[in-house]
C-alpha cells in the first residue's frame, strides 16, 4: 500500500521587501475573515475559498501567454503549469460540492467573491506579478493549514469522514473504498505543491536563481492511500 503524499507542513517564506510583507499582512487579512465567518465548517469554507483559489492559474496563464506573444519568447513552461494550476483549483471546488452541498447564501458569496477578486488580481498582475505569485504562495499555505485542520476534525471525529464523491475517485483515481479523509489528503498535497510553485515563481520574477524542476506539473497522486486508523 502507498504511503500517504508528502507534505512538509512547516513551509513558510520569510517575508523579503515591502511587496512580501504587504502580500502576508493581505493573506492574514483573509485568513481571519474565512476563520470569522466559517469557524470549522472545513467544507462550506472549501467551496468557497477553492473559487477564489482557481482564480490565479487562469489569470496568471492568460497574461503570461499575451506577453509571450508579444515579446515573441518562450514562456518557460508558465502557462502549462498555471492553467494546470487552475484546473486542479477548480477540481477541488467540484469535489466540496458534493461534501458540503453549499447554501443560497454561500452560492450569491462564491459569485460575489469570484468577481472581486479575479478583477483585483488581474490589475495586481498587470502591476506586479511579482506579488500576485506572492500572494498565491502565501494563500497555498494557510490552505495546508487549513486542510491540516480538517484532517484533524475527521480523525477526532468532529467531521464525518463521509465516503470520496465519485469525481473526486475518478480525477485522483483513488480506489473504490476511498473516503474524505483521502480527499483531503491529496488536496492538501495539491495545495503544497501550488504554495510552491508560486513562491518559486515569485522568486525568480525578483531575480532569485529557482531550480526547474520547482515548476513541474503537480503531482500524480494515482495511489491508493491508507485508511485512517
Amino acid at each position: 500500500m502507498a504511503n500517504t503524499p508528502y507534505v512538509d507542513l512547516n513551509v513558510h517564506h520569510q517575508p523579503k521587501g515591502l511587496s512580501d510583507h504587504i502580500a502576508l499582512a493581505f493573506t492574514k487579512g483573509l485568513r481571519w475573515c474565512a476563520d470569522t465567518f466559517f469557524a470549522k465548517r472545513y467544507g462550506h469554507r472549501a467551496i468557497v475559498l477553492e473559487t477564489v483559489a482557481a482564480v490565479p492559474g487562469m489569470v496568471g496563464a492568460t497574461l503570461t501567454h499575451l506577453k509571450c506573444l508579444r515579446r515573441m519568447e518562450d514562456d518557460k513552461g508558465w502557462i502549462r503549469t498555471l492553467m494546470e494550476e487552475a484546473e486542479n483549483e477548480r477540481m477541488h471546488l467540484m469535489t466540496f460540492i458534493e461534501v458540503a452541498k453549499p447554501t443560497l447564501f454561500e452560492r450569491f458569496v462564491v459569485l460575489a467573491a469570484q468577481w472581486v477578486f479575479y478583477l483585483g488580481f488581474f490589475v495586481l498582475y498587470l502591476i506586479s506579478s511579482k506579488t500576485a505569485h506572492r500572494i498565491v504562495g502565501y494563500f497555498e499555505e494557510e490552505a495546508v493549514i487549513s486542510y491540516t485542520h480538517y484532517l484533524q476534525e475527521i480523525d477526532e471525529g468532529r467531521s464525518p469522514n463521509v465516503a470520496a464523491p465519485e469525481i473526486a475517485k475518478r480525477y485522483w483515481k483513488l480506489p473504490d473504498d476511498a473516503t474524505l479523509r483521502d480527499v483531503v489528503l491529496v488536496v492538501r498535497a495539491d495545495e503544497a505543491h501550488h504554495r510552491d510553485v508560486n513562491h518559486g515563481f515569485a522568486s525568480e520574477l525578483a531575480g532569485a536563481y529557482v531550480d526547474a524542476a520547482a515548476h513541474a506539473r503537480y503531482p500524480d497522486h494515482a495511489t491508493e492511500l491508507p485508511r485512517a486508523a
